[in-house]
């Protein structure tokens, strides 16, 4: 009965430090990700990624961003895709379209277009990546447009319509996202 015990108390001991500790390949800012609690980041905000049924003819790997649901989902085939709740465009700035995954950042820097600073000119012109940059923890680059699929240090906007034009997922998720899609993945939004 003991050695049960002890066997479970390791099993238990292993799957926590498997869970706290930041693997070695993680950006060194990413222990500054705020706005969730330890068992948060276990279980996930009510607006968690999940596994849906998704019948599509797209391949594995394509991202469809459903502006109307605030869902982003990435194909995985087999009639599935991996649903994640997102911020998006504010009224005027939403936008449909095609393209593809051109490049990926970690703590990427920030350089407000000049139809932002246009509208908002107290914003600066450049702010390097880090916890407080608005970018967020990554970035996926689509296209050469303005448009990026990015984090948020602002979690509870998502689900509303109040960016720019970006897509915008907590940075837990985002960084989930990052390291599934590959550059070259197709993005549709709709």
């Amino acid at each position: 009965m003991s050695m049960r015990f002890l066997a479970g108390g390791a099993c238990a001991v292993a799957l926590l430090a498997s869970v706290c500790f930041t693997p070695a390949a993680a950006h060194p800012y990413d222990q500054y990700i705020r706005g969730r609690s330890f068992f948060g980041a276990l279980f996930g905000p009510s607006i968690a990624r999940m596994v849906v049924s998704y019948p599509t003819n797209q391949k594995t790997g394509t991202i469809v961003i459903s502006t109307a649901q605030r869902r982003l989902y990435l194909v995985l085939g087999n009639g599935q895709a991996l649903s994640y709740a997102i911020a998006v465009g504010a009224a005027g700035y939403a936008w449909s379209g095609v393209n593809q995954v051109t490049d990926k950042r970690e703590w990427p820097d920030w350089t407000p277009p000049g139809e932002m600073l246009q509208r908002r000119p107290d914003l600066p012109r450049h702010m390097a990546g880090g916890p407080d940059n608005p970018m967020g923890a990554r970035a996926i680059y689509l296209g050469s447009s303005l448009y990026r699929i990015h984090g948020s240090n602002d979690p509870d906007k998502i689900g509303q319509a109040v960016s720019s034009g970006c897509i915008r997922l907590t940075n837990q998720d985002v960084i989930d996202l990052y390291n599934r899609v590959q550059i070259g993945a197709t993005v549709i939004v709709q």
